[in-house]
């Protein structure tokens, strides 16, 4: 089944209402700036339902946001109509991202790169991030880390139940590809109390942060730098999210 397909979409912001988008947001505006980027113009990539192109906007940057999902779109559109900001969101796949002009900056939060599974993807999502660039522009994205995938997702299982959605989510990691498979089911309920069920599956990759250095290097990107979760030192051995920023030579 495609992932992020209407029906998670519809339930997937109630889901992540613990995540502090706005502090999320600044840091990366403020990786940008440690590049001497002050971005006019940015893109979100595989920017799901607008949480952080929308945080963007409200700053004065003109935001364009792409993603896979047309069901995730339809969401970003509207959180951007309900906040009063302007924002063009495009169905794109970002290994093959097309931009009309340059933009000074390209964010994919969230694990986006996690989704790219081999080298590949990861080869062709780098190269059409610089192509999207302006000479200096500035690539900043996060993975969860390998730790994260193998050792806290793994295989674990995890359920959890809400007043109107319940989940249940089993891993599945394989050690020799480095993935994990993540079956997700939900329970969502209707307006006559009844539950609508349906389900999604997701990979993911565990990266090894320096390889990504080394392909980064190669598609064109000087000064790349890895950085703990949210922070600008390099990441502490525990760390569940790492990020990345990326200067185009």
């Amino acid at each position: 089944m495609p992932a992020y397909d209407d029906a998670f979409a519809a339930i997937y912001d109630s889901l992540m209402d613990d995540i502090d988008y706005d502090a999320w947001a600044e840091y990366y505006l403020r990786l940008i700036e440690r590049a001497g980027v002050r971005p006019a113009k940015l893109c979100d990539c595989a920017c799901g339902t607008g949480a952080l192109s929308v945080r963007f906007a409200e700053r004065g940057i003109r935001v364009t946001g792409v993603d896979i999902s047309p069901a995730m779109l339809e969401q970003a559109q509207a959180r951007a109509r309900q906040r009063g900001v302007q924002a063009m969101f495009a169905r794109q796949d970002m290994c093959d991202l097309r931009l009309p002009r340059p933009v000074d900056a390209l964010v994919c939060g969230c694990d986006g790169v996690n989704y790219l599974l081999g080298d590949d993807q990861l080869n062709a999502f780098f190269a059409a991030a610089r192509a999207a660039l302006k000479p200096g522009g500035a690539l900043a994205f996060d993975i969860s880390s390998a730790r994260k995938l193998e050792q806290v997702l793994g295989n674990n299982f995890f359920g959890e139940e809400r007043d109107d959605v319940a989940y249940l989510w089993a891993n599945r990691f394989d050690p020799a590809a480095r993935t994990v498979t993540m079956d997700l089911t939900f329970f969502v309920r209707e307006a006559n109390d009844r539950y609508r069920r349906f389900t999604e599956v997701h990979v993911q990759k565990a990266h090894d942060p320096a390889h990504l250095a080394k392909l980064l290097e190669a598609q064109g990107f000087g000064r790349v730098e890895i950085f703990g979760d949210r922070t600008f030192e390099p990441p502490a051995p525990g760390e569940d999210r790492i990020h990345f920023l990326a200067v185009r030579a």
